[in-house]
């Protein structure tokens, strides 16, 4: 079986995947574009006024002529409080549409409704993010097909290079014009950024913007203009907004989350990178927000101010670019709703499509502009290789989102996460899933200190001199896994079967490793 340049196992050919020849993983910036854009189908004006309006969303199916055997798209900017998919699901299957490929930006619980349609065969494969029950479902062998996993970048590098081709494009739409004009930032179910969905909008051969909040013409400001929308279906609500805000938006209270958010915020300012103009993503999660909340008490006694903040924005990033501390937002996914009030109003706060925000392969992709990225893991090991697919168990339970992007682009990458999660522990000597490989990680922060990637020697020494006198403990990885181990004890290994039920793939397109069936 051959192996790959993360020396992980891949086979020559991956049932319902393909050949591999060619598309192994080969190193973090191996793989170069050979390739020209992709093109969407070209559109015709609608006569008669110019409304689109196709009645509700069966009609809109209709309409736009999807048949048995289409790959259909959508966007998670509603996370978890999303109606779309499972309607639109619902109704493909009462008109008898089978054997469907979604490719979702990522799908959550509240799309568990679509586990029934995955198992009478009206949804027969899926390239995009699993999380919660469904990713459950695909890792207990319950779909026929592998799970092909993107990175926010791999997504629309895959769409723009014709790797994936989409038939159907649904964007849920927080308000529309009968032109098909799409705004995320207003209505009663408005979500901010739609940024994830432009790709989708510009390369699919149809686009239907579902909307529950149709405007007269032309709304403003516009985020997804009309010329890439065929069809405007309209619905009684397409999903909650309180649904958008998890507990991954919420900065940590616990103590030692803490802690290992002031390590963080201390080696980011031992950094070269900490100086007037520095630019940042710290995402969601407790730990990262609580190292944005830190850097904001860092950057004023310095005097710092930030040229951007990126990625999905949240309420605390808006606070800093209230306060001055940061000059411009970039946003392509808000996390919460204080991140999507800002936007609607304040033109320092950018709406960005994954394609700039991450993709690989274009000429400007933000995440290289970055400086530092605050980023977690389910496990990091002892190569500094990062998962954040599966959990302990071998269960894939999560997509990649940006990690390998922000991890790949940015000059000073940190994982900060807990040494151990309750019993489990987060260090190990190899990681059951590898996303993100180590040559692209420069640290590892917990509670028990930072710990730099050995071939960062520049950022060794910084750290040193910068925390001469401090009492905050410098560890390596290998005292870190060991430590880890003493901890946790002798852990029970995951007990798979051979049959691959997802494939991650690097940002590239090329496959850094699979994920197999568990054992019942």
């Amino acid at each position: 079986m051959p192996v790959n340049a993360a020396n992980r196992d891949i086979p020559t050919r991956i049932d319902g995947y393909g050949d591999t020849a060619g598309k192994l993983y080969e190193g973090p910036f191996a793989r170069k574009p050979d390739a020209r854009r992709s093109g969407g189908r070209i559109r015709a004006s609608v006569p008669n006024g110019g409304s689109k309006v196709a009645g509700g969303i069966k009609d809109a199916i209709s309409a736009a002529g999807i048949r048995s055997g289409m790959t259909i798209s959508f966007h998670h900017h509603l996370r978890n409080g999303d109606y779309v998919v499972n309607q639109v699901i619902d109704a493909c299957a009462e008109m008898g549409i089978r054997d469907l490929t979604i490719f979702p930006t990522a799908l959550f619980g509240i799309h568990k409704n679509i586990i029934p349609h995955i198992k009478s065969g009206v949804v027969s494969r899926i390239m995009g993010s699993v999380n919660g029950p469904i990713g459950q479902l695909v890792s207990e062998g319950g779909m026929d097909t592998p799970v092909i996993l993107r990175s926010h970048g791999g997504r629309p590098r895959a769409v723009i290079s014709g790797e994936v081709h989409i038939d159907a494009a649904f964007i849920a739409a927080p308000a529309a014009d009968r032109t098909g004009n799409i705004s995320g930032r207003m209505g009663r179910s408005a979500c901010g950024s739609i940024g994830y969905a432009f790709t989708d909008a510009e390369y699919a051969d149809c686009v239907i913007a579902v909307t529950d909040n149709l405007q007269s013409y032309p709304i403003s400001p516009i985020s997804i203009p009309g010329i890439y929308v065929d069809f405007v279906a309209v619905c009684e609500k397409i999903g909650d907004p309180a649904g958008i805000v998890s507990g991954t938006t919420s900065v940590t209270k616990d103590p030692l989350r803490l802690l290992i958010a002031k390590y963080a915020s201390s080696l980011i300012e031992s950094s070269p990178y900490f100086m007037d103009g520095i630019s940042f993503q710290t995402g969601a999660g407790g730990i990262p927000l609580a190292v944005t909340a830190f850097m904001k008490e860092a950057m004023r006694r310095k005097d710092i101010r930030a040229s951007f903040g990126l990625g999905g924005i949240t309420g605390y990033f808006v606070d800093l670019l209230k306060e001055g501390l940061v000059k411009k937002l970039m946003d392509v996914q808000s996390f919460d709703l204080d991140a999507v009030k800002s936007i609607a109003c304040d033109s320092d706060h950018i709406e960005i499509s994954a394609d700039w925000y991450a993709n690989p392969w274009n000429c400007g992709a933000a995440v290289n502009m970055l400086d530092v990225v605050i980023l977690g893991a389910t496990e990091v090991d002892v190569d500094f290789n990062a998962n954040v697919n599966t959990e302990a168990d071998g269960a894939l339970l999560h997509g990649i989102g940006g990690h390998q992007d922000t991890a790949a682009g940015a000059k000073l990458t940190i994982i900060a996460q807990p040494l151990l999660r309750g019993r489990i522990p987060c260090v190990v000597d190899r990681v059951h899933t590898l996303t993100t490989p180590g040559q692209v990680v420069d640290a590892i922060v917990t509670e028990y200190g930072v710990t730099i990637n050995p071939r960062r020697k520049d950022l060794m020494e910084s750290w040193q001199e910068f925390n001469c006198g401090d009492d905050t403990p410098l560890v390596s990885i290998d005292e870190l896994a060991d430590r880890a181990r003493g901890l946790s004890g002798s852990m029970e290994p995951v007990h798979t079967t051979d049959r691959i039920v997802g494939v991650v793939e690097w940002r590239d397109g090329t496959v850094i490793d699979v994920v197999r069936q568990l054992e019942s």
